[in-house]
């Protein structure tokens, strides 16, 4: 577990790497980008940033590859706005969580309207429902 230091820290860059993003990245690659999380190391030498994107289209790759060649200049930016030392080189990485959690929702929601209409199928108290 981090410390609250670190946890103080992933915090700041997230809100920060957002602000520079939103007012002063000009890249067309990348669209609307939503930082979900930075994972900080303990030495604050590194920090992955995980984004999501509002469209998931073809996009992602480009929207992750003008965020990577763009992270000098996040990080020169975050070095004027936070003067933290060491100011941690940045790692981009789509976050696949939010999808993830979509399509947990949907099965979910497939799974109430089939027991609904009455074609309960998927039972998970009758093994003998099970597909073997």
């Amino acid at each position: 577990m981090p410390s609250q230091r670190i946890e103080r820290v992933q915090k700041l860059l997230r809100s920060e790497i957002s602000t520079v993003l939103r007012t002063k990245l000009k890249d067309p690659r990348v669209g609307m980008v939503t930082i979900t999380e930075v994972d900080a190391s303990p030495d604050l030498r590194n920090a992955r940033v995980f984004v999501s994107l509002v469209k998931e289209e073809e996009s992602e790759s480009e929207a992750l590859a003008g965020l990577k060649s763009a992270a000098g200049f996040i990080r020169s930016e975050l070095m004027r706005a936070l003067h933290l030392r060491p100011m941690p080189v940045l790692e981009f990485e789509l976050d696949r969580s939010l999808a993830r959690g979509a399509r947990t929702l949907d099965l979910l929601d497939r799974i109430r309207d089939e027991r609904e209409r009455g074609g309960s199928r998927v039972d998970a108290g009758d093994p003998s429902d099970r597909d073997e």
